[in-house]
């Protein structure tokens, strides 16, 4: 992981992805106090603010994250939104001008307890998470490890690992694999593979479905 806050890769992201060992990002999309690990991509317009992006995950287009962990090869889709700031409902005033005074020139200083308040927050994307376009995920939500955030949906409660998630508020439709292939899985836990080993398993991620992915690399499942 290392430290990023500006896009030193402004190749325009058309056609394949421009994934580089390296982080890419995009010419157009603003990142700042993140990290981000090895092969990983942001997008045209996305934002990335106080987070941090594990190896081989991306946002393809106008997604916003804030003060979240996104997992290893986390598949992001267009205008997600991870993380949306909460306002402090307690106080007479919604608006930010009561914590962001100086850019309202209301006072010469701001409120960092509405700063805290929404640290406190974290959002963490499992590895292997598919979110569709325009997801919302809601602040201090997990989604588990495998899981699928269908378009449009709004995620306010955890999510569990393997598990579909369509709707608003977001609910359950069913899991994406037996109990059996998930445990499999978790024991396998491909994600954490090394460049060699992947290489050696892409024949096998093409041509096998998950099941029999599993039966053959984790010994302990039985078909």
């Amino acid at each position: 992981m290392i430290e990023v806050d500006h896009g030193e890769f402004a190749d325009p992201w058309r056609g394949p992805k421009p994934m580089t060992e390296a982080p890419w990002i995009h010419e157009t999309a603003l990142v700042k106090h993140s990290r981000m690990g090895a092969w990983t991509a942001v997008g045209e317009r996305c934002e990335l603010i106080s987070s941090d992006m594990l190896d081989y995950s991306y946002l393809v287009k106008d997604v916003e994250v804030f003060n979240a962990e996104v997992g290893k090869f986390a598949n992001v889709a267009s205008h997600v939104r991870i993380n949306p700031t909460n306002h402090p409902m307690w106080r007479a005033s919604l608006h930010h001008f009561t914590y962001r005074s100086v850019s309202h020139f209301l006072a010469d200083d701001n409120d960092e307890e509405i700063t805290s308040w929404r640290k406190q927050y974290r959002t963490v994307i499992g590895p292997d998470v598919w979110i569709g376009h325009g997801a919302i995920i809601m602040p201090g939500v997990s989604v588990g490890t495998g899981a699928i955030i269908g378009s449009g949906a709004v995620v306010t409660k955890d999510v569990a690992d393997y598990t579909i998630v369509v709707g608003n508020p977001g609910r359950v439709i069913r899991r994406r694999v037996s109990e059996d292939v998930e445990a499999a899985l978790k024991r396998i836990a491909w994600w954490d593979w090394d460049r060699e080993q992947l290489k050696a398993a892409v024949s096998d991620f093409r041509r096998l479905d998950v099941a029999a992915f599993a039966a053959k690399y984790d010994n302990r499942y039985l078909v």
